[in-house]
């Protein structure tokens, strides 16, 4: 219905037109939209093809504070924030349980694929609803499936009536999905599973993609003891998303996805960029070479498309769940500021404020640095005010150096905070029923992490993301104007003429639209 009025009311012949076949949402985890201008001249299979005949959004940002996998993924198909879809954190602190679950924790699910009586995962916590969710509500022969490494990337993204969604178990080295979808995994994905396909990284070398031959220094070795980088688990390699496009190409062709009469949506996220990013940091080789490599798996998992769905027949969206944060001991130019902040520093300062003005007693419970929650039995066994309680304790962290800005839960509930960007990322990251009582902000820069880097502020190297639109009704060229990672969610929703998802506050992308 929707489609139908903007296509009365604008004269737009896409809304007017038959929807695609297969709607293909790719999601890199932790790309920075200036890896698209960076290494431009390194691309030259799928992301440039993206940047050539695709609808290229320059300025998408998210709207929330925490910028992190489970609360950029959550956004995408959502088009809600934190402060509607419940989606907070990858993971919090949860006061009913008394004990931190993750975004997509379920205990009453198990795991399906994997190791026996492992507990599963879900949607439901996730609060709304998604495009995929209305499509399968209009129409029941549409499938909607996704896959990544991490479980909150394949959940997430395809809501809560998904025909199946799909993450790499590391212990068991199988795709798993949970009882929440079904009880057995498809034939076609014990198949993969039995081709033990990861045993061909075993004593692997990550070498340059250009390298000539084996003399060339690898960026790591999945060999341990060596005097090289150990890689870790194939999640920290390109090899994990090789594995994710492989397993893409599978559920397409075994589905039958975009060849049996209804509209499909595959969401393939692509985890492996995080886990190198988080290693080395936007500036090491590694992370030229890991973009370098996504760009020709997305030209092989277009080219399949095309092949299996036909050219034109395939609407593709792009983006990623977050950007990231330079690592500080890496000076790019100069004095640029940055550094490294104890996490149980500030946690100490707090407490030890809270304890010289109410009394002794262990006022926090376990929560990462930037989101606080206060012992609240202990305020009210102490008849305390919550807000003098909450307002002390940020006083103290404000004190700390390099901590910019500090919101209590009274200020966020009440719209106390201050009016500019930052401040209303904060207010709709927050909700109530989860949030922690404290929302603690570094300076620019500034990470709590030990080594390494990281992601999760409201700054423009966290939030500024790649939006690229491909396929039949779409314009292409580039579009300079401010938009949100929330638009996406509205816009599907129109070209598939569905109801936009509950929670979704962006808008319709009407300037991209033939």
């Amino acid at each position: 219905m929707m489609r139908l009025f903007l296509c009365l009311l604008l004269g737009i012949s896409t809304l007017c037109a038959a929807p695609p076949k297969l709607v293909v949402v790719v999601v890199i985890d932790q790309f920075r939209y200036e890896y698209l201008l960076r290494f431009r001249s390194d691309y030259h299979s799928g992301l440039d093809r993206l940047l050539t005949k695709g609808a290229v959004f320059t300025d998408a940002h998210y709207l929330h504070a925490l910028t992190v996998t489970a609360v950029g993924h959550s956004t995408l198909l959502t088009g809600a924030t934190p402060s509607v879809s419940g989606i907070i954190a990858n993971s919090w602190f949860d006061r009913e349980t008394n004990k931190t679950v993750t975004s997509v924790s379920d205990p009453a699910t198990m795991l399906v694929g994997g190791l026996p009586d492992k507990p599963g995962s879900s949607p439901r916590r996730l609060l709304v609803d998604t495009v995929g969710d209305e499509l399968k509500i209009q129409s029941a022969a549409s499938k909607v499936i996704g896959v990544s490494i991490k479980d909150r990337s394949a959940i997430l993204p395809v809501g809560h009536l998904a025909d199946g969604a799909y993450w790499y178990d590391p212990d068991s080295n199988h795709w798993v999905t949970s009882t929440y979808y079904r009880k057995d995994l498809p034939g076609w994905v014990t198949k993969l599973n039995d081709e033990k396909t990861y045993q061909r990284y075993i004593s692997a070398k990550w070498l340059p993609y250009d390298a000539k031959d084996d003399s060339a220094t690898p960026f790591c070795t999945m060999v341990k003891g060596t005097p090289l980088r150990f890689c870790g688990n194939l999640e920290a390699t390109p090899w994990g998303n090789e594995m994710i496009e492989d397993f893409a190409e599978r559920a397409i062709a075994s589905e039958n996805l975009g060849t049996h009469g209804a509209t499909d949506i595959l969401a393939v996220s692509l985890s492996s960029n995080d886990y190198v990013g988080h290693a080395v940091g936007p500036d090491d080789p590694a992370v030229r070479d890991i973009s370098i490599r996504t760009d020709r798996l997305l030209g092989k998992l277009l080219d399949y498309i095309d092949g299996r769905v036909g050219a034109g027949n395939a609407l593709v969206v792009l983006t990623a769940d977050h950007g990231v944060a330079p690592v500080p001991e890496v000076k790019r130019s100069g004095e640029m500021p940055g550094g490294r902040l104890v996490a149980a520093r500030l946690n100490s300062k707090m407490n030890d404020a809270l304890v010289e003005r109410f009394g002794p007693g262990k006022w926090f419970l376990p929560a990462p640095a930037e989101m606080a929650y206060l012992n609240l039995e202990l305020v009210r066994s102490k008849k305390l005010d919550p807000a003098e309680v909450e307002r002390v304790a940020a006083d103290a962290a404000l004190g700390e150096k390099h901590i910019a800005r500090v919101y209590t839960r009274h200020e966020l509930l009440s719209g106390h905070v201050q009016q500019d960007q930052i401040g209303r990322a904060a207010s709709l990251g927050f909700y109530g029923p989860r949030s922690g009582d404290l929302y603690i902000l570094q300076e620019p820069y500034y990470l709590f992490d030990a080594n390494g880097t990281t992601h999760g502020t409201p700054y423009n190297y966290d939030m500024h993301v790649p939006v690229i639109w491909m396929g039949p009704g779409i314009k292409a060229g580039k579009y300079a104007g401010i938009i949100a990672v929330n638009d996406i969610a509205p816009t599907l929703a129109a070209m598939l003429g569905v109801a936009q998802p509950a929670g979704s506050i962006g808008r319709v992308l009407v300037e991209m639209l033939q």
